[in-house]
C-alpha cells in the first residue's frame, strides 16, 4: 500500500468516477485506474461496484474512506508544519452551499485570512450538501436550516428577515411594508416544497390564520424572480438574497415575523481538521 494508491482511492471515492479523479489529480485515467487496482489486488478487496454510470463505495470503501481522509488532513497538517511553522499556506477547501450569497461572502473572508488555500465551491440543495459532507466530497456547507444530526456540528453566520417581492404594478409595491394578515387570498408563488424559505412563512401564516392563494411552485430563485416580474403573484426570499430588478420592489412584512438562519456545517468527525476549523473559525468572526 502506497500513498500514492490512497490518494487515488481518496480522489475516485470525492469525485465518484475516475475521470474526474484523474483531472483532479492532474494525471491520466489509466494510471489512476492502474493505482487502484493494485491496491484491490494487493489487499484481495473490491473497492467501487459500478451501477450503469454511477460508482458506488463496497462497504470495505466506506469503512476505508474515513481514514484515508485523516491520514491525507495528517500529511497536510505536517507539510504546513514543516514549511510554514504551522501557518496553512497549502491546501484544499471544499465548500458546500444552497446558494451563492452567504458562501461568497465567507469565502472572500477566509481568501482573505488564508489566501494560498485553494478553495472550490459546489452547489447543491440541503440533502446533497450534507449527503457530500458525509461522503468526503466537501468539507463543509453553507446551508440555510438546522439539523441536529449527531453526525454534523454546526455554528449559526447570519439571520435575515423573510421580505416580499411584487410586480411594479401591484398594489403593495408602492408600499414600504404590509401586514402579515394582508396576505389573505393574495396570489403567491412560491418554492417547493420543503425549501427553508417557504417553511418559515408557512409556519408563520399558519400561526396567524392567514391563508392566502398558492397559484404555483417554483423550484429556484431565478424562476421565481422571474415570475413574480411578470406578475404572476407576490413572492418571498430572504433579504439577503433579494436582487434588485427595475421590474420588482421589495416589501417588508411588518414586524418581521418570519426569517431564516443560515449554518456552517461540518462532520463531527472533522471539527479538529486544521483546514476544516480555519473555516469554521473564519465564520464565527463574521462582522
Amino acid at each position: 500500500m502506497t500513498s500514492s494508491q490512497l490518494r487515488a482511492f481518496l480522489a475516485v471515492a470525492r469525485h465518484r468516477g475516475f475521470s474526474a479523479a484523474a483531472r483532479a489529480l492532474g494525471v491520466t485515467q489509466p494510471t489512476l485506474t492502474t493505482q487502484v487496482q493494485a491496491l484491490e489486488r494487493e489487499h484481495n478487496v473490491e473497492l467501487f461496484h459500478r451501477r450503469g454510470r454511477r460508482l458506488e463505495l463496497s462497504e470495505t470503501a466506506q469503512q476505508l474512506l474515513p481514514i484515508v481522509q485523516n491520514i491525507a488532513e495528517l500529511e497536510l497538517d505536517a507539510l504546513n508544519l514543516l514549511v510554514n511553522s504551522g501557518v496553512l499556506h497549502v491546501g484544499h477547501l471544499r465548500v458546500g452551499a444552497v446558494g451563492p450569497f452567504h458562501v461568497i461572502e465567507m469565502v472572500d473572508a477566509y481568501r482573505a485570512r488564508y489566501p494560498k488555500v485553494e478553495l472550490s465551491i459546489k452547489l447543491g440543495n440541503s440533502a446533497q450538501s450534507l449527503a457530500d459532507l458525509e461522503n468526503y466530497v466537501t468539507d463543509v456547507a453553507v446551508l440555510a436550516n438546522f439539523t441536529d444530526d449527531a453526525r454534523f456540528v454546526s455554528a449559526p453566520y447570519a439571520d435575515h428577515a423573510l421580505v416580499l417581492f411584487a410586480h411594479v404594478g401591484h398594489p403593495f409595491a408602492s408600499r414600504a411594508s404590509v401586514r402579515l394578515e394582508e396576505l389573505a387570498g393574495q396570489p403567491m408563488l412560491m418554492r417547493e416544497q420543503g425549501s427553508t424559505t417557504r417553511l418559515a412563512l408557512e409556519k408563520v401564516l399558519q400561526q396567524a390564520g392567514v391563508k392566502p392563494q398558492i397559484v404555483m411552485e417554483i423550484g429556484s430563485r431565478e424562476a421565481l424572480r422571474e415570475a413574480v416580474a411578470r406578475g404572476l403573484g407576490l413572492g418571498t426570499v430572504s433579504e439577503a438574497e433579494f436582487i434588485p430588478d427595475p421590474r420588482i420592489r421589495m416589501v417588508r412584512i411588518e414586524g418581521d415575523p418570519a426569517s431564516t438562519r443560515t449554518f456552517v456545517y461540518c462532520l463531527a468527525e472533522r471539527r479538529d481538521s486544521r483546514l476544516v476549523a480555519s473555516f469554521m473559525e473564519v465564520a464565527k468572526r463574521r462582522p
